[in-house]
């Protein structure tokens, strides 16, 4: 397990570089949470300009896709398979394809085409996945693509660390922080490395995101975690 222990932080710095470069290559989609892409379709809505296609379809495919994981893992669970390594494998397809559909629409591609809206719809599919293993295959790690959750609970273990009574709560708050701290700070590497990355490089900046998934997928198929056993 000890292969594992900072593979959290690597899908972190995944999902910010991906997050990133979607945000920068198509139009302003947010690939790694739905939140942005609720609150854009909401803007276009109440200022009345014309929506782009791909935010609209990402929230239910996020919805979508955390539902499908979840009939994987299950059935892994049912043939007595680890699904950590199998998720880790998807996740690093759905973002090798969104990587060649966006070489193949070319550079200055319109958002609204239907390359473009595709291959979006695999990068949001990707961190939908990232998003579900997290909580299935890495129990007790910090999310990956979610800072707002991760700041908030950095701060209250802080607070804890500092001012707690109780010295079990302290270890415990002090454990906690470190997790979250490198989460946090992966996610904001990402998101400096793609940004870079696609002022360099264009879209063929997804090239990165998408070597880190394969390093990703070397790493989780290292565990000895058994199968998880989930309630029908």
């Amino acid at each position: 397990m000890s292969a594992t222990r900072h593979l959290p932080a690597l899908l972190s710095v995944i999902a910010g570089s991906v997050d990133t470069i979607g945000f920068l290559g198509l139009g302003g989609l947010f690939t790694a949470h739905v939140t942005g892409n609720l609150v854009i379709l909401a803007a276009h809505v109440v200022s009345g300009d014309r929506a782009t296609v791909a935010p609209m379809l990402s929230v239910p495919v996020f919805m979508m896709v955390p539902g499908l994981t979840r009939l994987l893992v299950g059935r892994l669970a049912f043939m007595g398979l680890a699904s950590l390594r199998p998720l880790l494998v998807l996740q690093f397809l759905l973002l090798a394809g969104f990587l060649a559909l966006c070489l193949a629409a070319g550079p200055g591609v319109d958002p609204n085409a239907a390359i473009a809206v595709i291959a979006g719809m695999l990068g949001v599919s990707a961190m939908a996945v990232q998003n579900a293993l997290v909580q299935v295959a890495l129990k007790g790690a910090p999310p990956t693509a979610v800072m707002t959750t991760n700041l908030t609970r950095f701060m209250l273990d802080m607070g804890e660390v500092l001012l707690g009574r109780k010295p079990d709560d302290r270890a415990a708050a002090r454990a906690r922080a470190m997790r979250t701290w490198s989460a946090i700070l992966g996610f904001a590497l990402g998101c400096g490395l793609g940004a870079a990355c696609k002022a360099a490089f264009g879209l063929l900046a997804l090239a990165l995101p998408t070597g880190l998934a394969l390093l990703a997928c070397a790493q989780g198929g290292t565990t000895s975690r058994p199968p998880e056993r989930l309630q029908a």
